[in-house]
């Protein structure tokens, strides 16, 4: 009873510290500040329309898991990145951070400014032609794999495979790596995940990780579920310039609450 008693009060201990942690505002203030920055930024974006166009020809679970899998992946990387930037001087990082948020943000209206109509749609045409040539290498790779390993997978179709082996056989297939690696360096070095190194040095790291991940998942389910029609109906060029306008105002946000 003793024992059961200690228990319950550890765990009990470990919640109400979990809930003073997340319940504070610094917490959802980078969870908050991370979910929009990801929002402008990815929508219509390179990883986007990756998702989406694969998702058409390919069953949707798979695609998704790959690609939120490369963001999630790329998003702590980025926290931990920033993170260890809190070894230099805070009053840096926010004259840095700074101005960043103002480059990333005049950069964005000028974009947008200079932006057509049809801006989205060249994206999703290029998209469409790097993954045309990466199916046509993975084909080509299949049909020589096939030849090699023809009579081991006669021998083996006698007996059902397991669950454990469809499960392996979709996480290591040809497509799910292609959806991940594509996503992961279409994402390494784009602007949302600098400003993830950026926000995770100034702002609490779970709340940009947690509100990162988060904001990416959304996009992802966006672009698996309907990412044509989304493209379609939502004009790059108004995300971007409402973009530029979100990264000012966490610029002047940043200037008011000062480096401390």
């Amino acid at each position: 009873w003793y024992q059961r008693r200690v228990r319950a009060s550890d765990l009990s201990g470990m919640y109400n510290s979990l809930l003073d942690k997340y319940m504070q505002p610094g917490f959802w203030h980078a969870f908050f500040v991370s979910l929009a920055v990801i929002i402008v930024s990815e929508i219509g974006d390179k990883t986007f329309f990756i998702a989406a166009i694969m998702a058409m020809k390919h069953p949707r679970m798979l695609i998704f898991s790959a690609a939120i899998g490369a963001l999630i992946v790329m998003t702590i990387l980025s926290v931990v990145l920033g993170f260890l930037t809190t070894v230099i001087p805070q009053v840096y990082t926010f004259y840095a951070a700074t101005i960043l948020f103002v480059v990333f943000g005049l950069r964005m209206l000028y974009e947008g400014y200079h932006m057509s109509d049809e801006e989205g749609q060249e994206e999703l045409e290029e998209v469409q032609m790097e993954l045309k040539k990466k199916e046509e290498e993975i084909d080509n790779q299949k049909s020589v794999s096939d030849l090699e390993t023809g009579k081991i997978e006669a021998a083996a179709s006698s007996s059902k495979p397991s669950l454990a082996n469809n499960i392996l056989k979709s996480v290591f297939s040809p497509i799910f790596i292609t959806a991940f690696t594509m996503t992961f360096l279409a994402e390494w070095g784009d602007r949302s995940q600098i400003t993830t190194i950026i926000l995770s040095s100034r702002e609490d790291p779970w709340g940009v990780c947690i509100g990162g991940c988060f904001g990416h998942s959304l996009c992802t389910a966006g672009a698996v579920i309907g990412g044509r029609m989304i493209a379609q109906r939502i004009s790059v060029r108004t995300v971007t310039l409402i973009g530029g306008v979100v990264f000012l105002l966490f610029a002047v946000s940043s200037l008011y609450r000062g480096p401390d």
